[in-house]
């Protein structure tokens, strides 16, 4: 994401210079007082708050950034914006495993949900639904009743965002579900109708989610077995990615083509991917586990266990400092 900070704009007054000096002109009430004026006549506020771009705040590599840019945009945000951006505070720190936290600062803005924007409560139970059931995962799982709860705030969520044309936000709402419903089929049911959302929208935000949720239906279809059909996805959503233009993005697009390829028994071609990939990873100086259990995997596969042997002892290694870590 690019960085940007939420910024205000200041108002000056300008002299008017009259061409005849000697000839007096009518005054005019400076406009920041007629501003102030306005404000103390209950001017709404949103009408002249500069807009916060919530995407360019976000830091996804780094929660804890992405905080410290929400909190700095609060000091020029009106009351629904703050609404706004400190739903995403709260989920920095869900990021962060910190879902209590997460789920108390929720609880704190709930008097004001019926003051604010259609935007600002779709943005509300979607965050308070990834509290109970997200990508982050919690020891043991969600219980049944953070499962109930999450279904219940992402299915409201979808609703308000439908009802208002937010087409970005009911696709999140959506593609959520399958943190709730995770067998595979259901999985792919959610995300088959994120996708249709997403593919007949005009937003451009709501478009941006198809090598997203092409990548999620990649992975529910091999969980079905129905690895051809896959490929194809995974093959569509690696094409976004390049056309977008982000590294890491289109290296986690190769290492699920890589995958596939394996699943269909093609190891060779599945193993120059996850080769070219470990050259590109060790070249930053960082590790993808899931290239580390790819090789692992293949050599296995091609029966040299020598080699698989080299890869998961190096999986082991970085899995030992990364707890967190899962293939």
């Amino acid at each position: 994401m690019n960085k940007i900070e939420a910024t205000q704009h200041y108002l000056r007054n300008r002299s008017l210079r009259s061409a005849h000096p000697t000839r007096r002109q009518p005054r005019s009430v400076p406009l920041y007082i007629a501003l102030a004026f306005l404000f103390a006549m209950g001017f709404p506020r949103t009408l002249l708050a500069v807009p916060i771009d919530i995407d360019q705040l976000w830091n996804w590599n780094s929660p804890a950034q992405s905080e410290e840019r929400f909190r700095s945009a609060l000091a020029g945000a009106d009351a629904n914006q703050a609404f706004i951006l400190q739903t995403q505070i709260a989920r920095t720190y869900g990021l962060r495993g910190h879902s209590a936290q997460a789920r108390q600062i929720l609880d704190d803005l709930k008097p004001k949900l019926a003051h604010v924007s259609p935007e600002a409560r779709v943005r509300y139970h979607l965050e308070r639904g990834r509290t109970f059931a997200s990508a982050v995962s919690t020891e043991g799982g969600p219980s049944p009743e953070m499962q109930r709860e999450a279904r219940n705030e992402y299915s409201e969520a979808f609703r308000l965002a439908s009802e208002q044309h937010l087409d970005d936000l009911a696709v999140d709402a959506l593609h959520m579900m399958a943190f709730v419903d995770k067998a595979p089929a259901d999985q792919l049911r959610w995300d088959d109708r994120a996708l249709a959302i997403a593919m007949n929208s005009s937003d451009p935000k709501a478009q941006k989610w198809e090598a997203s949720l092409r990548n999620n239906i990649g992975g529910a279809l091999n969980d079905l077995g129905r690895s051809t059909e896959a490929l194809e996805q995974f093959r569509i959503a690696l094409a976004l990615r390049t056309r977008a233009g982000g590294a890491e993005s289109t290296r986690q697009a190769w290492c699920s083509v890589g995958w596939t390829l394996r699943l269909l028994g093609r190891n060779n071609e599945a193993l120059a991917i996850q080769q070219q990939l470990l050259t590109e990873y060790d070249a930053i100086g960082t590790t993808n586990p899931d290239v580390l259990d790819e090789l692992r995997e293949i050599y296995h596969a091609m029966g040299d266990e020598q080699k698989a042997a080299v890869y998961a002892s190096r999986l082991q290694a970085y899995q030992a400092t990364h707890p967190d870590s899962s293939p």
